[in-house]
């Protein structure tokens, strides 16, 4: 059987040869690629698998500033109070008394016989008192006294036998620096054992009491002082108590970076008085004045002081002889003592006049520089007490 001869194959073309080898260029290389970026990705799964938590870290040792900081706190946190109160009030419905709440604030402990100092409008108008120590022990305080002029209360609990108070250790105020590191130690709405940090923003402030009367000395703080942390403690870097925590600038009540705390030094001076007899009496020399009368009288003479308009019968002033404005032979107003320094501190208004006299306590010496008709003469007295 014969077959008819195979027809040759026809050669392929040239173009359809260079098509190939470009297609199969461009699939080696797009393999390349693929391998090149899914590599990674591929040998972590197979060395990392999924899920796993990352290898921690080392962090070293803790910087010589927050080991400081930490001591602090550590060490003072064991004083710092949380304080509650109530005040009681008849109910015309269930005629009974209730106690309702009051207010919230912060404390410390002043010393081992159970006295906790806080400001006075932390308990103002409060009849119970209530104190939480920082292990969470509950007392009921009774109040020992306080000073509305310095916005310093004083409360007592009794301390069990066997258990150990941690007073603060007492700093000084008078030393103090713009641009020192400050700690605060607080319940800020509530969140007992708050501590925030900040500077010495400025000094020799002075902020109006409850009473209405200026507190002079205040130190600025822009440590976050909110409400609740009245009362409680400002610590400088040796965890001495510097200040007594008391009063924020805000318009919306809450820490704007401007705080202030009572000096220690008038902490210092006030509460020891209060737990001795139950408030602060400061010495008195017995005279009126008045700051728009001192002004106006003393423009014409060019000089700086507190006129005295009258002396009080029987008072220091009177016995030392000081004397008032009286009525000239033509109906003027005659010029007497003008009051232009009080123990070497000038007096330019009776701000000053009361800072002066705050430090002074009945019976002590008093020294006042007076001005009278062109004439200075310095006149020595001893402070009186109110009533006397």
């Amino acid at each position: 059987m014969t077959y008819p001869p195979l027809s040759p194959t026809p050669p392929t073309p040239p173009y359809v040869r260079r098509l190939g080898c470009l297609t199969f260029f461009l699939t080696f290389l797009l393999t390349l690629v693929i391998l090149l970026y899914a590599w990674p990705i591929v040998q972590s799964l197979l060395t990392s698998p999924r899920g796993e938590p990352r290898a921690v870290t080392p962090r070293g040792d803790l910087m010589d500033f927050e080991k400081t900081t930490m001591s602090i706190f550590k060490n003072a946190s064991p004083s710092v109070c949380f304080i509650t109160t109530e005040r009681q009030r008849y109910n015309p419905q269930s005629r009974r008394i209730v106690e309702l709440p009051q207010g919230t604030g912060s404390g410390f402990i002043w010393d081992n016989d159970g006295h906790i100092v806080t400001n006075f409008h932390v308990i103002r108008g409060s009849t119970r008192f209530h104190v939480i120590l920082h292990d969470q022990s509950h007392y009921n305080a009774t109040l020992v006294g306080a000073s509305p002029d310095h916005d310093l209360a004083v409360l007592r609990i009794n301390v069990p036998l066997g258990l150990s108070l941690s007073p603060l250790p007492i700093g000084t105020s008078a030393d103090l620096q713009v641009g020192q590191s400050v700690f605060a130690i607080g319940n800020p709405f509530g969140l007992d054992q708050t501590l925030t940090t900040g500077v010495i923003s400025a000094l020799k402030r002075s902020i109006s009491s409850e009473s209405g009367h200026m507190i002079q000395d205040v130190i600025q703080t822009n440590a976050a002082i909110n409400p609740g942390n009245s009362g409680g403690p400002l610590l400088d870097s040796a965890g001495r108590l510097i200040g007594v925590n008391t009063a924020i600038y805000s318009q919306s009540g809450t820490w704007t970076g401007i705080g202030f705390a009572i000096p220690v030094d008038t902490t210092n001076r006030v509460v020891p008085e209060i737990i001795r007899t139950g408030r602060y009496t400061r010495g008195i020399i017995g005279f009126r004045y008045s700051n728009t009368e001192s002004q106006s009288l003393l423009a014409p003479h060019r000089i700086q002081g507190v006129v005295i308009l009258e002396t009080q019968p029987n008072s220091p002033a009177a016995n030392a002889g000081l004397e008032g404005v009286s009525k000239g032979a033509d109906g003027a107003v005659v010029l007497g003592d003008v009051i232009t320094a009080v123990n070497g501190r000038a007096i330019k208004t009776g701000s000053d006049i009361a800072a002066a006299m705050d430090k002074v306590r009945p019976g002590d010496t008093v020294t006042l520089t007076l001005w009278n008709n062109g004439e200075t003469r310095d006149v020595t007295l001893k402070a009186g007490a109110i009533g006397e």
